[in-house]
């Protein structure tokens, strides 16, 4: 199994919650509706809290969160990732990407497979 970790940051014209509004209710239904074509396992959204515990453990590291939300796709294997080349798995990757041209400032929004290690759990 592998895993795709997604920092997103918003684009500068949304507001955190436009921007979390949308991701939760536009775009993770496209995801749903891809899911299979594109081999994806498990789609999780971890969207950035406000309140005063949060606001707390932010200021003891300096500042807000870098962040607005942190995406996690599961998939079977960078092999099965590679082989998967059909035209409907471009097609629904190109979807995707337009998509998160609306509300995803890319170029500031760090991506990257890796190996989840389990520690406590």
């Amino acid at each position: 199994m592998i895993k795709l970790t997604f920092c997103l940051r918003r684009l500068p014209h949304l507001s955190r919650e436009e921007f979390q509004t949308y991701w939760r209710e536009q775009h993770a239904p496209l995801v749903a509706k891809h899911a299979e074509v594109l081999g994806i396992l498990r789609y999780v959204q971890n969207h950035t809290a406000h309140d005063p515990l949060n606001a707390a453990m932010q200021a003891s590291r300096g500042g807000p969160p870098s962040y607005d939300g942190v995406a996690e796709l599961w998939f079977e294997s960078e092999e099965a990732m590679a082989a998967n080349t059909s035209e409907a798995a471009a097609k629904a990757g190109a979807e995707l990407l337009e998509d998160e041209k609306k509300f995803i400032d890319l170029a500031n929004s760090p991506l990257w497979f890796g190996d989840e290690t389990e520690v406590v759990g």
